[in-house]
């Protein structure tokens, strides 16, 4: 994890420094044109001042530099916004976390318990009918999702808002109206996601729960007369939601990196936004704290699942494949 995390931080000094006609060189350039009056090392001292980069040093004395200021927590000053990237990025990235984690609870347990009901039910009606419908929402991207929805239910129907993350005319703080405003502003984007996340999911449930009930101790079960309702919850939902437990910290990590579609169309100030405005109006202090903030939580979900992983199922640590009773 953290030669990877190391990896990344090396990566972005290389695209910030050494890239022929890059952020450094464009932003010399401008203020050069902007400020004229100034003298180069005063332009040079305040390119470090966004950068954390001097670019009058040598090669690697700016790279042990800038990654002390990162190891320190410190990405550099926005060009655009006139803020330090930590003070962003750490406002905006709650609201990035609220959509993640609101919208996979609901996606599971709705997955979980549709694809459970799928293989109980296997070849009725209603397991063709929920595998067709999950196979078609998993091949629609979520953004064809979620641009249908903003272009019907926000601007045709208007029933919900179309920008924002919550109503400028409400006070923050924990009342009724501030917190029923999120959820009204997020409600799109938080429906995109789920619709366009469950049904790969519930193919997987699915797929598990057939496996495991065609296991032979599920038989020795019933012959010993168990109760239908403590063999699908105990012996066929617990194994069948384990090969989902990696999947679903994976998802965690991986759905902030793909908020920036999302926030850009729904107009949601979280950090996928603020990474496509810096990308726009080439805030590169900004757009490399982003990548390196969206970089290590994909790293640090992978890494949570791989070490929890053997928690949750015993039989990973012993190294037995049979499935637990």
């Amino acid at each position: 994890m953290f030669v990877t995390i190391f990896g990344a931080i090396t990566v972005a000094f290389a695209i910030i420094r050494l890239m022929p006609g890059g952020p450094i060189a464009y932003m010399q350039a401008q203020m050069l044109q902007q400020q004229s009056s100034k003298s180069l090392t005063a332009i040079q001292n305040q390119i470090q001042t966004y950068t954390n980069i001097n670019p009058a040093d040598p090669l690697h004395v700016q790279y042990l530099e800038y990654m002390m200021h990162i190891l320190q927590g410190d990405f550099g000053k926005s060009i655009w916004y006139g803020r330090p990237v930590i003070d962003i990025l750490g406002d905006a990235l709650p609201w990035t976390i609220f959509l993640s984690v609101v919208s996979l609870a609901v996606t599971f347990s709705f997955a979980i318990v549709l694809g459970a009901a799928m293989a109980y039910f296997e070849g009725s009606r209603f397991d063709f009918g929920s595998s067709s419908l999950s196979i078609l929402l998993t091949s629609i991207p979520f953004y064809v999702v979620a641009i249908v929805l903003l272009a019907v239910f926000g601007y045709y129907l208007e029933w919900f808002p179309t920008q924002g993350r919550v109503s400028q005319t409400i006070d923050p703080g924990i009342t009724v109206p501030f917190l029923t405003s999120i959820l009204y502003h997020a409600a799109l984007p938080l429906t995109a996601l789920i619709i366009a996340g469950f049904g790969g999911t519930a193919l997987s449930m699915r797929g598990n729960s057939i496996r495991i009930l065609g296991e032979d101790y599920l038989r020795v079960a019933r012959l010993r007369g168990l109760p239908e309702k403590l063999i699908v919850l105990r012996y066929v939902g617990r194994n069948a939601l384990l090969p989902l437990y990696t999947s679903l910290m994976i998802r965690i990590a991986t759905i902030v990196g793909g908020s920036i579609i999302l926030e850009t169309i729904f107009t949601y100030p979280g950090m996928g936004w603020y990474m496509n405005r810096a990308f726009q109006t080439r805030d590169y202090p900004l757009l490399m704290g982003s990548f390196l903030l969206t970089t290590t939580l994909v790293i640090l979900g992978i890494y949570v699942a791989d070490l929890t992983y053997g928690k949750i199922d015993p039989r990973v640590e012993r190294g037995d494949h049979r499935e637990s009773y």
